[in-house]
């Protein structure tokens, strides 16, 4: 019999262990999403401790079960952002016939413009790399190497992809920057039609 109650308490602490694991673990994914997308809408130095904990859910005093320190939590969370950007720019070419207008029509709509927070961290997090942020500088730097190798498959050179990719990373920036509407749509628009018949 105690053997018996033995293994059920042994078996209810792995347990309680096991959980507790997979919520530090869920909520540590949490903090770097929620990290990863302030980054891109404001940059690395806007976002407090104090702010990403709060929109997670925890308490700023949990921070440090997760991180050593805030610059871990940017280097994770600026990885995460470019990993996304990866990862939305591979579905926007998914099955396209026209890579290259999927990728500008992609890049180049409202709702990039708009979704900050879900975009693309070259775009998001560029004035930090270009400022000598180390804790991001080698990623973005991979990131637009990415872009420039994807783009000069599209357009079959390089001088062309390095075109296109700072005009269309350039005119996003003008059209979260100004206040017209219609400029910002228009900046858009603009290149969007010199980068699909520049080829």
């Amino acid at each position: 019999m105690t053997t018996v109650i033995h293994r059920i308490r042994m078996t209810s602490i792995i347990q309680t262990v096991g959980h507790s694991q997979d919520e530090k673990k869920a909520n540590h994914e949490r903090i770097v999403e929620i990290a990863a997308a302030r980054m891109r809408e404001s940059g690395t130095e806007a976002p407090g401790v104090a702010e990403i904990m709060q929109a997670a859910g925890l308490t700023h005093g949990g921070f440090y079960k997760h991180f050593g320190s805030r610059d871990e939590l940017v280097a994770e969370a600026a990885e995460r952002a470019f990993d996304a950007s990866a990862r939305r720019t591979a579905e926007a070419l998914e099955g396209a016939e026209d890579p290259l207008a999927a990728f500008a029509d992609f890049y180049l709509s409202a709702e990039h413009r708009d979704g900050a927070a879900d975009g693309c961290a070259v775009a998001g997090l560029g004035p930090d790399a270009a400022r000598g942020d180390e804790r991001i500088r080698a990623r973005f730097e991979a990131g637009v190497q990415s872009y420039l190798a994807r783009l000069e498959d599209m357009l079959g050179s390089r001088d062309d992809a390095v075109v296109a990719l700072s005009s269309m990373v350039g005119a996003l920036l003008l059209a979260r920057a100004v206040d017209d509407p219609v400029l910002s749509d228009e900046l858009l628009a603009g290149v969007r039609e010199r980068v699909v018949t520049a080829r």
